[in-house]
């Protein structure tokens, strides 16, 4: 019986490891995303923004016949093309959606690791190996396709589930989002 213990011990603190281990790599998904949205953002707005001024440039220098606008019209023209060249091959939209995907099937895999630690107690040890076999394949599947994050992204969710405790809530937390009658804190003596 005791060594049944040690192996369910064993096993609580593997699933428990790999449960940790998913929600890093869904912060960081997401911490990758929401770089990649930023910076399309300001590529998009640095092309609108060079775009009109060198149109207003040459306007201007049709207008007034000022060399001086057409001078500033070609060079902000010539930004722009040098930074549409640069990113011409990058394909951020894609990216992010590929980030985003991934995210989305690591979620459901931790809420099934959440599953698994809460029915814990009430599964055979057959069960919960089983569970974990399946869980583990899973995440190889998704690892197997997922885009690569940076050690930027990484250090972001590192700070968001350490010091912000982002993926988590405080029990009190839980009672305000839950109907009054749901609530444990609000309703009894804990």
């Amino acid at each position: 019986m005791e060594q049944n213990s040690h192996h369910r011990d064993c096993l609580l603190v593997q699933i428990r490891e790999a449960y940790g281990r998913v929600v890093y790599t869904y912060t960081t998904h997401l911490k990758m995303m929401n770089c990649l949205v930023k910076k399309n953002s300001v590529i998009k707005h640095c092309q609108i923004i060079l775009s009109a001024i060198s149109t207003g440039g040459f306007i201007g220098a049709i207008v007034t016949n000022e060399i001086a606008l057409t001078i500033i019209g070609g060079l902000f023209s010539t930004a722009l093309l040098a930074i549409n060249l640069f990113f011409k091959d990058f394909n951020l939209l894609e990216e992010i959606k590929q980030h985003r995907t991934v995210a989305d099937e690591l979620w459901m895999i931790r809420e099934d690791y959440i599953t698994l630690l809460t029915d814990f107690s009430v599964l055979s040890t057959f069960e919960i190996m089983e569970q974990r076999n399946k869980l583990q394949s899973r995440v190889f599947e998704v690892y197997k396709v997922s885009p690569k994050t940076n050690s930027k992204s990484y250090a972001q969710a590192q700070k968001a589930l350490k010091s912000e405790e982002e993926q988590f809530f405080a029990p009190e937390e839980l009672d305000k989002m839950l109907p009054s009658h749901l609530r444990i804190y609000e309703n009894s003596r804990y």
